[in-house]
């Protein structure tokens, strides 16, 4: 409800995430905080990596986001 309510205000944190290969933006979020985010980030890149993917960049952004949250 809070991160809901965060996300539609825009104070919400994301990680958008891109991957060279597949070509693929993610956007991983809503986090209350920035700290829960970067807590939570690293095994989300390591499921990516663990899938295949490459040159995998991120950025920390705090923003509304809604669908899609992944292009």
């Amino acid at each position: 409800m809070f991160r809901n309510l965060g996300n539609k205000l825009g104070l919400a944190w994301w990680a958008k995430v891109e991957t060279g290969t597949p070509s693929t933006i993610y956007w991983y979020g809503p986090f209350l905080t920035k700290s829960s985010l970067n807590e939570n980030l690293e095994k989300f890149l390591s499921d990516l990596s663990e899938e295949g993917s490459k040159d995998i960049k991120h950025k920390i952004v705090r923003c509304n986001k809604e669908e899609p949250l992944t292009v």
